[in-house]
């Protein structure tokens, strides 16, 4: 799998999307892909959005193939400076983690376009290195992944997730959302040993994400500022 991954990061651009055209194009490949799997209602605006997407914590990135997205994610960087989180509003027993002065990464809003799941291309892989990549960044200490029950054998077995709570009703999805947490610091190393890919890529500078610092929003914890240093 790695070897395929690394193939198609050679075709593959990874950019935080700030502008109002790009801000369309993912809300309207995700209402497209939700649509598509019954997840949420018919509206007319073609749009999937909410006010977490404007939320100063909040940071999206498109993966482009061929000048055109065509995977997306949204981050919420979760920390003493910062609450505001979807998955947060869900399970408020996550509210212990930010007490004990830990930060968290909500990753949220994972889509991928129908038409290139037909290239063939490990767009799992591709789309998933956001989040972690995001946690290398921003020296995150909790990583969340809120998901459908059927999905999280593959964060289980990739990225060394585990079950934290039963699936919940999420705000404005048709389905249940089960919650999985990581330990980022403990578990990154022995995914990159195991997946490389998951990582930066220095052969591929497309492939790596500028991260905008979010100073005055964002603030690690003292255990990691300590680690980094």
């Amino acid at each position: 799998m790695d070897q395929r991954v690394t193939d198609a990061l050679t075709s593959v651009r990874y950019r935080v999307a700030t502008e109002s055209d790009d801000l369309e194009n993912i809300y309207r490949l995700r209402y497209a892909c939700y649509r598509a799997e019954q997840s949420i209602s018919e509206n007319e605006r073609g749009l999937m959005t909410d006010p977490f997407d404007d939320t100063a914590n909040c940071v999206h990135v498109a993966v482009e193939m061929e000048d055109k997205i065509i995977a997306a994610l949204r981050l919420h960087l979760v920390s003493r400076l910062s609450l505001a989180s979807p998955t947060l509003q869900v399970f408020p027993e996550l509210q212990g983690y930010v007490d004990k002065g830990q930060t968290i990464l909500d990753p949220t809003r994972f889509v991928i376009a129908p038409s290139a799941r037909k290239k063939r291309v490990p767009l799992h892989f591709l789309a998933l290195r956001i989040p972690f990549l995001a946690a290398m960044f921003y020296h995150i200490d909790v990583a969340l992944a809120p998901v459908r029950a059927e999905h999280t054998a593959f964060y289980q077995r990739y990225l060394g997730y585990e079950k934290a709570f039963e699936p919940r009703d999420y705000p404005r999805l048709n389905k249940p959302i089960q919650l999985l947490t990581v330990n980022f610091r403990e578990q990154s190393a022995a995914v990159l040993k195991r997946t490389p890919v998951f990582g930066p890529m220095e052969d591929f500078p497309e492939a790596n994400i500028s991260f905008p610092p979010l100073t005055g929003i964002y603030a690690p914890s003292k255990k990691a500022r300590t680690e980094a240093a």
